[in-house]
């Protein structure tokens, strides 16, 4: 049996765990990446990434090549299956919604776990999960026989079927299944009979998008009853029966492929970690695919841990600072279950909900910029504080406004791209008085100064890595914050305070690509 020592083992190779991987390797911990499958599945699965998930992405350098910013730009979306909804990113900001295929982002954060010195093993799978004092063994099976590793974290990224959930006793709020879908991609025989779009019928829905080659790709929802055995396997009879039933006449399909059940199951996590071992992406929470918001929020579940696992194992904070993991990231998932829940009961097909659809019809038309933007795209999300009294920016993302430093113009973007670590950005010769605070954290907190903002009233700024403003002048004093965010802090040498660098994350080859412009 091979026994191996790392700092961080992530159980599951999709785009979450890969991100997460990327995101620790580039801040030094030793990763290692443990994935069942041999190799990046084909099949079609997520391709949306929303707004907020989009804009945490690029501020840690992880959409080069994938992303543009073009200031201001409103991508149309649905809600409910009901078109009006309205994706709208501020001036400055990446497209409000990217559309990529999840084997592309996939393979893209493959290739950046990789080059910043993570270690993917594919081909295997974890069969046991022990919880020791110090440190976490695992012991998984792959090709070469037995494999053992002894973590001094675990994260469980391993899918809403995953292992590390069960092994380690993580309990879960569910909701039972009430519905039952079917997806699949196939051929028409009559290319005429089904037009692509969103289709409500009094049998359920039918969703058409054409997939190249003469295909389509198909899902239908039909809200009568759950599947008997959603694991049993979809044959295309199944698939072509259910979607005839749905549209109401024959519907003839051929060649068809990559078929598949789900249903509108819901489950939260009760925590997202017990002791050493953390979860992340659809291990912790599963809902309706409807919105395209389930990659999404797995992929902020990887920002928001990333930075948090990065200085816990580096010694620059204590574990008080995964508690805020749990905090944060648990509510933004229980409201993707609670939204998606509610769209599922405005697409169900009876006749009483007619006036209620035609009411939020009319509202995503008369103001496709609203609330359920915000909401779906997760940019309504405010962080809970740290500092008692508050600033009104604490807790709120800060948008990608221009700098001027010593070192010349740049932006958010560029700024929090550099490291991993929490930036002091102090503005103004007012702000220089808070620098004494991160003396004892140069490790954690990087200190740039620049030229007051315009629409940023403060003297000084806390970011977190994720764009997410820690503290700012003007609530609580910044030493408390910190404490309370990072623990104890270490003895302050004596001497001024100095702008602490640090060598930017690794960047593969397509990453090398334009900054994102500073707003103007």
């Amino acid at each position: 049996m091979s026994r191996t020592h790392v700092q961080v083992a992530i159980v599951g190779g999709g785009p979450v765990g890969l991100c997460l991987a990327a995101e620790l390797a580039a801040s030094g911990v030793r990763t290692l990446v443990v994935e069942a499958r041999t190799e990046v599945s084909v099949r079609p699965k997520a391709t949306t990434l929303h707004a907020r998930s989009v804009q945490c992405l690029v501020r840690r350098g992880h959409l080069g090549g994938l992303s543009s910013a073009q200031g201001a730009r409103t991508t149309p979306f649905h809600f409910a299956g009901m078109p009006g909804l309205a994706i709208t990113a501020p001036d400055g900001e990446p497209e409000p919604v990217l559309k990529r295929p999840q084997e592309d982002l996939e393979r893209h954060f493959e290739e950046r776990a990789r080059a910043a010195g993570a270690r993917v093993l594919r081909g295997v799978r974890v069969t046991a999960v022990h919880q020791e004092h110090d440190a976490v063994r695992i012991h998984a099976q792959g090709p070469q026989g037995r494999l053992s590793w002894r973590a001094q974290y675990v994260v469980g990224a391993d899918g809403a079927r995953g292992t590390v959930r069960e092994l380690a006793g993580f309990g879960s709020r569910s909701y039972p299944a009430t519905a039952s879908a079917m997806m699949g991609r196939a051929r028409l025989v009559d290319p005429g009979s089904l037009v692509p779009g969103w289709h409500r019928t009094r049998r359920g829905w039918l969703v058409v998008k054409g997939a190249g080659d003469g295909f389509v790709h198909l899902r239908t929802l039909n809200c009568r009853a759950p599947h008997e055995d959603r694991r049993q396997e979809l044959t295309a009879e199944e698939l072509c029966a259910e979607v005839s039933y749905i549209a109401g006449r024959e519907i003839r399909l051929a060649d068809t492929r990559w078929l598949s059940r789900f249903s509108d199951f819901a489950r939260v996590a009760q925590t997202y970690r017990i002791g050493r071992i953390l979860l992340a992406g659809d291990a912790a929470h599963v809902h309706f695919p409807i919105g395209g918001q389930g990659l999404s929020t797995g992929l902020l579940d990887a920002v928001n841990l990333g930075w948090k696992l990065a200085l816990a194992v580096r010694g620059e904070a204590g574990e008080v600072l995964f508690d805020s993991y749990d905090r944060e990231r648990r509510p933004a998932a229980e409201r993707v279950v609670d939204n998606t829940r509610a769209q599922l009961a405005l697409m169900r097909p009876g006749s009483e909900l007619d006036p209620l659809r035609t009411l939020i019809g009319s509202l995503l038309m008369a103001e496709p910029e609203s609330g359920l933007s915000a909401m779906v795209s997760a940019q309504d999300t405010v962080l809970p504080h740290g500092a008692d009294p508050a600033s009104v920016f604490e807790g709120r993302f800060l948008p990608n406004v221009a700098l001027s430093t010593a070192q010349g113009p740049t932006d958010v973007i560029r700024l929090l791209r550099e490291s991993g670590r929490l930036v002091l950005l102090l503005l103004g010769e007012r702000g220089a008085e808070y620098a004494h605070a991160v003396r004892a954290r140069p490790g954690a907190v990087r200190v740039v100064r620049a030229e007051p903002v315009a629409g940023v009233a403060s003297d000084a700024v806390l970011l977190r890595p994720d764009g997410y403003v820690a503290w700012a002048a003007g609530g609580g004093p910044l030493e408390g914050v910190l404490e309370s965010m990072l623990g104890p802090g270490r003895p302050a040498a004596d001497g001024p305070t100095a702008t602490v660098s640090r060598p930017p994350l690794r960047q593969t080859p397509a990453d090398r690509a334009p900054a994102v412009p500073a707003a103007r």
